[in-house]
């Protein structure tokens, strides 16, 4: 299964999106993706209480924990490769979270475009 280039965005080296939890499609921390990949596990978001409420609402529990996957339950704070279909669908319902803009997969642009992304932008620290 070959990864797709890892880079962001804004054209750089994509960076780590979160090793606690492990997130990513191919589970290596970052949003790199593939062909295999039919999720587009592409956007690094920040979780907020109201998107993981959002989230299971429309069908995608990512706040229960589920063992036998080795899933320990998102919580507020944790960030996470998002499918850029389900990041797109809350901002249209006015509840996306916030994006790390550097740790988002440039494939992301095939979906949402970066005038949105942007304007969900987290301030790097």
């Amino acid at each position: 299964m070959d990864k797709a280039p890892s880079l962001n965005v804004n054209g750089d080296a994509l960076k780590s999106c979160s090793t606690d939890p492990v997130t990513g499609f191919f589970r290596n921390g970052c949003c790199d993706t593939s062909a295999a990949d039919q999720g587009s596990h592409t956007v690094c978001a920040v979780m907020t209480a109201e998107f993981l409420a959002f989230s299971k609402y429309v069908g995608n529990d990512l706040s229960t924990p589920r063992p036998e996957f080795g899933f320990a339950g998102l919580k507020p704070g944790d960030s996470w490769c998002l499918c850029a279909g389900r990041f797109l669908q809350a901002h249209d319902d006015g509840c996306a979270p916030e994006v790390n803009l550097s740790a988002t997969h440039e494939r992301a642009l095939e979906i949402v475009p970066l005038s949105v992304l942007t304007q969900y932008a987290r301030t790097e620290t």
